[in-house]
């Protein structure tokens, strides 16, 4: 074995000697080091690789080289943590084998429930009712008592008493947490994993948070009433935990990336380039596809002097006849976000789109926990909600609050919580009978109640209403989609097709994307990180005539959605650009 205590003696002290002095300051208010796994790669290979492979040994030491460490202040680190971060490969939930067990991985997902911060007993003392004796036992998952007294002369076999004063208690908490959605594919059912913290990192997330957690997977056997089963679960004993702030700092921009945007930035018709690829396979919807792009790049949220939280996100409504690609254009959207969540409102209950408190036997042992929904698991992102005229009138008033606080509220059970949904809506709805009647008002066709309508910043109806020349270009827009695709499943299923590559590039141009899918995701990703605009005189002069103008419009008593002043308060969140834009 190349990892000891002297090995850990030596890198801590040339690697991380400034932060243990730190510590020692601290003590025991903090009582973990932090270690990048990159800095003990560096120092020596082989303790590093022994590391991720028998985590236990090589921590033991490592731990046993800092509670024996000689420092100037008079502090023993008796309870102190080395906590080992940012390990070189992340782990999947769904990607998770049995050859990962008992070894060091780095897991990365949602944070789905989150239990209760509880103390735990870890060594219990016993007091023998006969001789009074104290016999201390460790405890591990389930609290066992000891045999027989640990007093030679006495050495009967209880009864004990626990003794709580004498007995040690560490904080734990038990977290499950799930793949992305981004990372699930159709169909997939997100994969689970439950994790244990104790200690200084209980209490630092909550549902809906982005975690990497880095820990020891654990596997235990689960008993039921026919006897012990064959098959066994998975724990993860975790050593360290790292929030995901923000959802576009998960995509990564190399360095060839960002020399790709900031050229694409200087090009003075990159707008047009930006909206031609959005969804290019729905033919028109020019200003649907605009909005859809304001909407993924966002703009700024602004904190106030007077604690005023003014969101930056721009939320959009599709209201439309059957058959008119709303719900394509809300997949489309979702796939371009740097964290996208897409759910249909006619299966979506208030909990499922907020959060909800719930009472999990087998989890929590029978407490309540939170457990988040769609619109907090979609926090820095964006849900895509369809079907939102389907929902009940109860459950889509629940999302009033996280539309335009973007925070859900808790008060079930004993829990008042607040949650965080800084999230973009993007919704799409049917008319109240169907199709819109040309003869009757618009508005009065909208089976969405004015409060909700008043959160949507953007609201496009689209009508389908035959048109001569509009009718044969979606023919042929249609007809050229299917023929490219089909030539290409020729081309690639069926020997000496005769069809050549050519053939299938010119059938794919006219639906071909301008910039590639996963370059926008990245140029989107890299805009939110580095564009902070400020808003010029002549762009507030314009959006004030603007308002007025839509202002003036609501005069008419028939008029559907008189704009309102949140409408122009949050129009300055629009002004976000990408690179290049302005």
């Amino acid at each position: 074995m190349e990892s000891s205590k002297e090995v850990w003696d030596e890198f801590l002290k040339r690697y991380y000697w400034e932060q243990i002095l730190q510590l020692a300051r601290n003590y025991p208010e903090c009582k973990s080091l932090g270690v990048e796994f990159s800095d003990l790669e560096k120092y020596n290979m082989d303790v590093a690789q022994e590391l991720l492979d028998s985590p236990d040994a090589v921590l033991g030491h490592a731990i046993e080289s800092l509670k024996a460490m000689d420092l100037p202040a008079d502090v023993e680190f008796t309870e102190a943590h080395v906590r080992v971060r940012h390990l070189p490969e992340l782990t999947l939930i769904k990607d998770i084998r049995s050859v990962h067990i008992n070894t060091l991985i780095a897991v990365t997902g949602l944070v789905r429930k989150a239990t209760e911060v509880r103390p735990r007993i870890v060594n219990a003392a016993f007091k023998c009712a006969r001789c009074g004796d104290l016999t201390y036992l460790p405890q591990e998952e389930h609290f066992v008592e000891p045999f027989e007294c640990d007093n030679e002369v006495c050495g009967r076999k209880g009864p004990f008493k626990l003794v709580r004063e004498e007995s040690e208690f560490i904080d734990f908490q038990k977290i499950r947490i799930q793949d992305s959605p981004d990372e699930v594919r159709p169909g997939e059912q997100p994969q689970t994993l439950d994790a244990i913290v104790t200690e200084d990192l209980t209490g630092r997330v909550s549902p809906g948070d982005r975690v990497v957690l880095v820990g020891v997977l654990r596997s235990y056997q689960r008993a039921t009433q026919q006897g012990k089963s064959t098959a066994f679960d998975l724990l993860l004993d975790t050593v360290s935990v790292e929030i995901e702030e923000k959802g576009f700092e998960e995509i990564e921009v190399t360095k060839e990336d960002e020399e790709k945007i900031q050229e694409l930035g200087k090009d003075p018709a990159i707008y047009r380039k930006i909206l031609g690829s959005i969804a290019p396979s729905i033919y028109g919807y020019e200003e649907v596809k605009e909005a859809m792009a304001l909407q993924l790049f966002a703009g700024l949220p602004k904190e106030l002097p007077d604690g005023l939280r003014i969101r930056g996100d721009i939320h959009v409504l599709l209201v439309g006849d059957p058959g008119v690609a709303k719900s394509q254009c809300l997949r489309y959207s979702r796939k371009l976000a740097p964290r996208g969540v897409f759910t249909s409102g006619r299966g979506s209950t208030s909990a499922g789109l907020t959060a909800t408190a719930v009472k999990d036997n087998e989890f929590s042992n029978g407490r309540w926990t939170l457990e988040a929904g769609a619109l907090v698991l979609a926090d820095m992102g964006l849900a895509c909600v369809d079907e939102l005229d389907k929902m009940e009138a109860d459950d889509r008033s629940s999302i009033h609050e996280a539309m335009e606080q973007q925070t859900v509220t808790i008060n079930k059970a004993g829990i008042n919580t607040m949650l965080r949904a800084r999230c973009a809506v993007l919704g799409a709805a049917n008319p109240k009978f169907g199709r819109f009647d040309r003869y009757e008002p618009i508005g009065k066709q909208i089976n969405l109640p004015p409060t909700l309508l008043s959160r949507f910043d953007l609201i496009f109806v689209i009508l389908d209403e035959p048109t001569a020349l509009r009718d044969t270009a979606v023919s042929n827009h249609i007809f050229n989609t299917h023929i490219a695709g089909e030539l290409s499943l020729r081309r690639k299923n069926v020997k000496d097709s005769g069809i050549t590559d050519k053939q299938v590039t010119e059938a794919m141009s006219n639906i071909q994307p301008i910039l590639d899918a996963e370059l926008l995701r990245k140029y989107i990703a890299y805009a939110k990180r580095t564009a902070y605009p400020v808003v010029q005189p002549d762009a507030r002069q314009m959006l004030t005539d603007f308002y007025l103008s839509l202002r003036k419009l609501g005069e008419d008593p028939n008029a559907p959605l008189p704009v309102t002043a949140a409408s122009l308060k949050r129009s300055f969140a629009w002004q976000k650009p990408a690179p290049g834009l302005g």
